[in-house]
């Protein structure tokens, strides 16, 4: 996938948080590219991130700045009480 889809694909996530406070929909876009997109397509972005972000709304930039690379919602889903608390489990 080019970098230009990748970019259009983002800043349409982007448009899509525009009516949310700022912090929501930088919260929303982060959660959609760890959820839906693939380790090598959040790659590609951080990368194009990291040398300027050339065509990237705001808010997908502000997004990127706190996805690490290696981040993935299986390992968010299959987190122990151990990283969430005791709240985190609906075991008894």
């Amino acid at each position: 996938m080019t970098i230009e889809k990748l970019i259009r694909m983002a800043n349409q996530i982007a448009g899509f948080f525009q009516s949310y406070p700022e912090d929501k929909a930088v919260a929303g876009i982060k959660d959609h590219l760890v959820s839906f997109w693939t380790p090598g397509m959040r790659n590609a972005i951080l990368a194009h991130a990291r040398q300027g972000g050339a065509g990237l709304d705001p808010l997908v930039i502000d997004a990127l700045q706190s996805i690490q690379p290696s981040e993935s919602p299986i390992e968010k889903e299959v987190a122990g009480p151990e990283q969430l608390g005791q709240l985190g489990s609906d075991a008894g």
